[in-house]
């Protein structure tokens, strides 16, 4: 028989078994005795305390993304559970691999409304793939386990254990088991080689294809694959925002950024192809507008893990249930190989008329005040278009995902499916924590910048060399522009009075300036990237700037404001 240990020790050498290096998170009442055992294991861990729990989450969320496994989070019970909340949520709406474990009071006072007790299990439920209350010792390993492959497995998404106090503090054998299967749940479907045959079939005879590429292709590592069937097939493919960096900006068939504010091209194209091949996305609302209206000449081709998503938004011709890697090779094998010269050499017109009316007046402007877009630009160029983009949500979101560019993987983490204001300064640490190697450009605008400046705190303490470009335009910019086009400029509520945003950075021992003109651009920048400390440059930016192009919300895609 084995040395019987701690509840909380258990925990430490689950997490172990399970090769995490990196914890996020926030210390309390109910979950010390795990933090107390943490203490031992320093030298195992690399533990990032942040200044609010929503920041630990999307710390985590952020090194998720990064990495391409679990971030994990241990808070406290309560408000520390409750402050994890929009993580959590977060983490669910972008298929993220988090593990939130929070501290809960003691078993025997579940009920009685003890302080800082709250039910966790069921506030979480409809926002995790699965969440579990670790009532005794001996359930640690098998929960840690199973919280893992649920995780981490077929679409991946956000696990909460809420963990008891006295099971933290018992004792019991320590043996663990990876969780390898669990009843019920078939996180990679068995692949039908029908619908394969069937899906070939379709884009055998296409004239007009168009690939929309999701996040789904980054998740299952299926980048190459992807390439791959593009390139045989000769179909030109746009990307969602999440699937942003799943083809290299500079490859041949990618045609750039779909929805509300994506390219015209693609947009314009979604209603021409005769046969669209969506992989590894949703049919989010920001993509399709107005589902009356959308693609409805093409016969649509939807690939993806999970069965809710299909025939969910859009009704497939042909639906490919299974991971997009095994897929697509498959698909790639069951394809002729073709060429659609004139279809793809159709979108130029687009190209043009964007560059026009669009790119030349926001990346390469000849006077006036800086603009969101030509800032974008120039760090991207100054990077070499090898940073990982970091953004938190707005017009700095749209503009970072229009005019940034990538050339590897895994290098756009963002909120995309519930927008999620503050997201951006917590994410950027998370990202640089997992990948230290890489330079980690956050583009953050005047609003989402206060919602989560404490944790410049947590960069401060841990020296994160993460490089934060606020764009400060004195708006909550994307509700004024809303207000702007569609409530008669009735600007309520989003006008902005800022701190002295140098004087916060340097108070945080955070190197800063801030640029007002154009020609101090370059320098400014030069400077931010010249070593892989941590950097606040404050770029004041035209005031009332829109971000074209735009299809209103709910409208048919092809109704593109450009200006």
């Amino acid at each position: 028989m084995s040395e019987k240990i701690s509840g909380s020790e258990i925990l430490m050498k689950s997490l172990l078994a399970e090769n995490v290096d990196t914890i996020f998170g926030y210390p309390g009442g109910s979950i010390i005795p795990v933090f107390d055992a943490l203490y031992d294991y320093q030298d195992r861990f690399k533990y990032i305390l942040t200044r609010h729990e929503q920041g630990a989450t999307h710390a985590a969320q952020g090194y998720a993304r990064a990495v391409g496994k679990p971030g994990i989070c241990i808070v406290t019970s309560g408000p520390g559970a409750t402050n994890a909340i929009t993580g959590i949520g977060d983490a669910m709406m972008d298929s993220t691999p988090l593990i939130v474990i929070a501290g809960q009071v003691q078993t025997r006072m579940l009920g009685t409304d003890a302080f800082q007790e709250i039910d966790l299990v069921g506030i979480t439920q409809p926002i995790t793939k699965w969440s579990y209350q670790i009532r005794r010792a001996e359930d640690i390993a098998w929960a840690v386990a199973r919280a893992f492959y649920i995780a981490n497995s077929g679409r991946p998404g956000p696990v909460v254990l809420d963990f008891a106090k006295n099971a933290q503090i018992e004792k019991a054998e320590f043996e663990y088991k990876k969780c390898i299967f669990t009843r019920g749940y078939i996180p990679y479907p068995v692949i039908n080689e029908k619908q394969i045959e069937t899906a070939a079939d379709i884009i055998n005879e296409a004239k007009k294809p168009l690939a929309l590429v999701g996040q789904g292709v980054i998740l299952s590592n299926a980048e190459k694959e992807l390439m791959d069937f593009l390139e045989k097939a000769d179909i030109p493919a746009a990307s969602t925002l999440l699937g942003l960096s799943a083809m290299p900006s500079d490859f041949p068939l990618n045609k750039g950024f779909l929805g509300m504010h994506g390219n015209i091209g693609p947009n314009m194209k979604t209603n021409e192809c005769d046969v669209l091949i969506a992989i590894g996305m949703r049919f989010d609302d920001r993509v399709t507008g107005n589902l009356a209206t959308y693609a409805k000449q093409a016969k649509v081709v939807h690939l993806d893990i999970d069965p809710s998503e299909l025939d969910k938004n859009v009704k497939a011709t042909a639906k490919v249930l299974g991971d997009a890697k095994q897929t697509l090779k498959l698909l790639t094998a069951a394809t002729k190989k073709a060429s659609h010269k004139e279809w793809i050499d159709s979108f130029k017109e687009h190209e043009q008329t964007e560059y026009k009316k669009v790119i030349q007046k926001e990346v390469f402007p000849e006077n006036g005040p800086i603009k969101m877009g030509e800032v974008v630009n120039l760090i991207s160029e100054a990077t070499h278009n090898q940073a990982i983009l970091v953004t938190d949500v707005g017009q700095n979101q749209i503009m970072a995902a229009r005019y940034f560019k990538y050339t590897q993987t895994r290098s756009v983490i963002t909120s995309g499916g519930l927008g999620t204001m503050g997201f951006g300064i917590p994410a950027a640490i998370g990202a640089k924590v997992g990948v230290p190697n890489r330079t980690v450009c956050l583009f953050v605008g005047d609003g989402g910048f206060q919602m989560t400046m404490q944790e410049l705190g947590t960069i401060m303490q841990d020296c994160i060399g993460v490089k934060i470009i606020l764009l400060n335009n004195n708006f909550l910019g994307m509700v004024r522009q809303w207000q702007e086009l569609f409530f008669n400029k009735r600007y309520s509520s989003t006008i902005m009075k800022n701190p002295d945003f140098v004087a916060i950075a340097k108070a945080y021992g955070i190197s800063t300036q801030c640029v007002d003109k154009r020609e101090d651009l370059d320098a400014a920048i030069a400077d931010m990237l010249k070593d892989d400390k941590p950097y606040l440059l404050v770029v004041n930016t035209e005031s009332e700037g829109m971000v074209y192009p735009m299809t209103p919300a709910g409208d048919t895609v092809t109704n593109i404001l450009i200006g």
